[in-house]
């Protein structure tokens, strides 16, 4: 018997199908059986590639994470490179929200992940910030990204007016938030990011040289 010139069986294949599971019904609904089913495999050929299911949600958060621009770190004035890394960060969040409370977390042992905080922390103590701060902006940074992508502010209104009308006077027309929830997120992403590093400017004019 000839045999195929392709594998049946690759770690991007199984990234890839692992990913689409966790985005179509999340992080629950990932078990190695379930992922070989999707991929027309028996469960114990995922071991060959994968020696854990946590290995494989690490390599999907990974493959996440490694999406993400780092090339204005380093290279652009660090406030600039700080708001353009960040709206980044966000998109490859909320292309896959329901991985961003395992990515939360940390980097743990992942290379993508480790190479993004490197970035990060280095770019800022490149510009001049003391190491400590470097560490405590890197982790301003993802609390708020990441939680800008964990949901939305938005649709967290129903759309009924009576629902506010008499004892919520102030939310009169809140129920109008959800037909514009997006308009809303972004704006309020972008209203927070201008926030956050125009005060971290002003921080960073107080800091006298090494």
């Amino acid at each position: 018997m000839v045999r195929p010139r392709t594998p049946l069986l690759t770690r991007e294949r199984i990234v890839e199908t692992a990913t689409a599971i966790v985005d179509a019904d999340g992080l629950d609904a990932l078990s190695t059986r379930r992922l070989a089913r999707d991929l027309g495999v028996q469960a114990p050929s995922l071991y060959n590639h994968f020696a854990t299911k946590e290995e494989i949600v690490d390599a999907v958060g990974d493959a996440i994470v490694a999406g993400v621009d780092l090339s204005m770190l380093g290279r652009d004035p660090w406030p600039a490179a700080l708001k353009a890394w960040a709206r980044a960060y966000r998109a490859a969040f909320r292309a896959h929200p329901n991985v961003v409370p395992y990515l939360a977390r940390g980097p743990a042992r992942r290379p993508a992940s480790l190479r993004l905080a490197d970035a990060v922390y280095g770019a800022l103590v490149d510009a001049g910030w003391p190491p400590a701060m470097a560490t405590r902006i890197g982790a301003t940074m993802r609390y708020f990204v990441a939680g800008s992508a964990l949901g939305s502010f938005a649709l967290g209104f129903v759309d009924d007016p009576s629902l506010y009308a008499e004892e919520y006077p102030h939310l009169r027309d809140a129920h109008r938030l959800a037909g514009h929830h997006e308009q809303v997120d972004e704006a309020a992403f972008e209203l927070g990011l201008e926030a956050l590093v125009d005060g971290l400017e002003r921080r960073f004019a107080t800091i006298e040289p090494a």
